[in-house]
């Protein structure tokens, strides 16, 4: 069986736009996959908020991302791209999340340029690290994988936000140079500006689609136009589910009807796997009996 690793590079040798629902735990990954999308991206914005009620300011320690990474391979068969953050400390530090990441069953890992503790790519005060201290991040991802990891390396700047586009762009053609499989320059904030990463930078490079956020927020048709091979949607399904849940929580309070809002009890059942469960089980019944 190939790993996840070789299906996301099979997945990224395809000449199209690949569009990627965010997860943050196991259900949401399970919910992508059952949904028909080739692969997901743990959030570590919804991540953050979903396990430890945070904001993604680096709170989460690289134990409890680790954690999370494992339980959604877990949970499903298609390939995760895990956010690795700034690496969780130097670049040893970066060879460690690698090796574990892809240990766990991730695809990809996602590394940044960031100063540590990050923050969120369309939030204030982001700010990058050096060149050289970003290129020695992706070098170590790269080392790590040289020594056996089986993962891909999806290298991200934020050097758009203080240094402009130029600077951006030259430190990704960089990472692309020291071994990135998949770049990403977050925030452009014009359709011009993510029209120059496509045709500037070379391989696949991903766009990160917030609604609300910096990015202009394109139609499919048009981003897979400009070049990009995959479409990241970082918060869409944790904004749902967080207005759906809100409004529940009101009509609950109040006392009002509420089941037009809610998913079958059955379907919840089957989708969370209770059928694959007593399907496989019954296989057992005679071992039970005894």
């Amino acid at each position: 069986m190939p790993s996840q690793a070789e299906k996301l590079r099979k997945l990224l040798d395809a000449d199209k736009l690949h569009v990627m629902p965010c997860c943050f735990d196991a259900l949401s990954a399970k919910l992508i996959e059952q949904s028909g999308f080739d692969l997901t991206f743990m959030s570590g914005f919804a991540t953050s908020a979903s396990r430890i009620g945070q904001p993604d300011l680096g709170l989460m320690s690289y134990g409890e991302v680790l954690d999370q990474v494992g339980n959604i391979t877990n949970a499903v068969d298609f390939p995760l791209i895990a956010d690795g953050d700034t690496g969780y400390g130097n670049a040893m530090n970066v060879r460690r999340t690698v090796t574990g990441f892809a240990k766990a069953g991730a695809a990809a890992v996602m590394i940044e340029d960031q100063v540590a503790p990050k923050r969120c790519g369309h939030t204030p005060g982001k700010a990058v690290v050096s060149r050289d201290e970003a290129f020695d991040r992706i070098r170590a991802a790269n080392d790590a994988r040289e020594n056996g990891a089986d993962i891909l390396i999806l290298a991200r700047t934020d050097a758009r936000h203080e240094h402009g586009l130029s600077e951006a762009i030259e430190r990704a053609a960089r990472f692309k140079e020291l071994g990135a499989d998949i770049l990403f320059v977050e925030a452009p904030k014009t359709v011009a500006e993510m029209e120059t990463v496509c045709r500037e930078l070379p391989g696949p490079k991903m766009a990160n689609i917030v609604e609300g956020g910096e990015t202009p927020e394109l139609s499919h048709r048009e981003l897979e136009e400009i070049g990009f091979a995959i479409a990241a949607y970082p918060l869409t399904l944790m904004a749902s589910a967080m207005k759906a849940m809100l409004t529940t929580l009101g009509q609950l309070k109040a006392d009002a009807p509420r089941q037009s809002e809610l998913m079958d009890f059955k379907e919840i059942r089957t989708r969370i796997g209770f059928s694959d469960y007593y399907e496989i089980s019954s296989r057992y019944e005679t071992s039970r009996r005894d």
